[in-house]
C-alpha cells in the first residue's frame, strides 16, 4: 500500500496489470493480484491480500451498479465454491479485521486501486462479502436496518470514493487522456463531464454518458455557455459569441463554435446520441 501511494499520482493514478503481477518485495516477485482469479490469497498468508474487478465495457448500466447493497455498501462475490481457499481467505480477513486492496478495472489491463478497504460482513447465503471503502463505513450497523440518514451517508461515500473516480478514469481513458473539445492532454486538468447530470435518474456513470473535458470546457458545458449537438458538433451560445473580451474568451470558447468533438476510437465508448439530444435541448432552452 505504501508503494501504491507513491506510484499512483494525479497524473497517473492507474496501475498496469504487469506492474501488479511483477511487484517486487524483499528481493523477490510477489504479485499483488492473482494471474487468473479475482481474489489474491498468497501461499503462507492467512488472509486474502486483494480483490479485483475485471474491466467490462459499459452498457446501459454502470459496471458496479448491482454490487451496491441497500445499506450503500459495496458487495463482492465469492470465487465459486464458498470453501475455495480464496473465499476462506476473505473470511479470515473479515475475522482478523485486516485491510485489503481493491483493484478496479477501468480499461483492459488497467486498474484504479482503492486501499485500504475492509470486509465488514460475510453474507454466505448470497455468496458475497460487504466491503467498506473507508473507516466511517466500518462502523455502520450491518445486521440492523439503517436510518435514512445513515443510508444516504453510506451511499454518498460509495459514490464519492468509488463511482466518481471510476467514472472519471474510464472516461479519460476512453478519450485518450485528451479534452474532447480543445485536445488538452494534461491529465490533471481533465474531468469526466456527465452529459445527463448524475442527479438525474438517467445520468448513469457510464462512458456513453460522459465526455472528457478540460476544466474550463467542463465548467462552460455545465453552465450552458456551450453545448453539444446530437451530431457531436459544439455550439457556443449566441450571446457569448457576441462578447468582446480577452484571448481566453476568443480562443478558449468562441473558436470552439462549429467544431466537432474528438471522439473515442471504440463506438461503444462514444456519447449516446439520445442523451446528447436531451442535453442539447436543455442548452437550447437556456439560450
Amino acid at each position: 500500500m505504501a508503494w501504491l501511494r507513491l506510484r499512483c499520482t494525479p497524473d497517473d493514478p492507474v496501475v498496469r496489470r504487469g506492474e501488479l503481477l511483477g511487484f517486487q518485495f524483499e528481493g523477490r516477485t510477489f504479485p499483488l493480484i492473482d494471474n487468473q482469479l479475482g481474489i489474491r490469497k498468497p501461499q503462507g498468508m492467512t488472509a486474502a491480500l486483494s480483490i479485483l474487478t475485471t474491466y467490462a465495457s459499459d452498457g446501459a448500466r454502470a459496471p458496479y451498479e448491482d454490487a451496491v447493497g441497500p445499506d450503500g455498501l459495496l458487495r463482492y462475490k465469492f470465487q465459486g465454491n464458498p470453501r475455495h481457499y480464496t473465499n476462506v481467505g476473505l473470511r479470515a480477513a473479515f475475522e482478523l479485521g485486516v485491510p485489503l486492496m481493491w483493484f478496479f478495472g477501468v480499461r483492459q489491463g488497467l486498474y484504479l486501486p482503492f486501499f485500504p478497504v475492509w470486509i465488514v460482513a460475510v453474507e454466505t447465503e448470497q455468496s458475497q462479502i460487504a466491503v467498506a471503502l473507508e473507516e466511517a463505513q466500518r462502523h455502520l450497523p450491518i445486521d440492523a436496518p439503517l436510518s435514512p440518514i445513515e443510508r444516504r451517508y453510506s451511499e454518498r461515500l460509495t459514490a464519492q470514493r468509488l463511482h466518481q473516480p471510476v467514472f472519471r478514469q474510464r472516461v479519460i481513458q476512453a478519450y485518450g487522456a485528451s479534452c474532447a473539445m480543445c485536445r488538452l492532454r494534461h491529465r490533471s486538468l481533465l474531468d469526466a463531464a456527465h452529459i445527463i447530470p448524475d442527479r438525474d435518474p438517467r445520468g448513469v456513470p457510464a462512458v456513453s454518458n460522459g465526455l472528457a473535458l478540460c476544466k474550463i470546457h467542463h465548467a462552460a458545458y455545465d453552465q450552458n455557455i456551450l453545448g453539444v449537438r446530437p451530431d457531436c458538433v459544439i455550439e457556443v451560445r449566441a450571446d457569448i459569441l457576441e462578447e468582446i473580451d480577452g484571448p481566453m474568451l476568443k480562443h478558449g470558447l468562441q473558436e470552439m463554435h462549429d467544431l466537432s468533438l474528438t471522439l473515442p476510437r471504440r463506438r461503444t465508448d462514444r456519447p449516446d446520441r439520445d442523451l446528447l439530444e436531451e442535453r442539447y435541448e436543455r442548452f437550447r432552452a437556456v439560450g
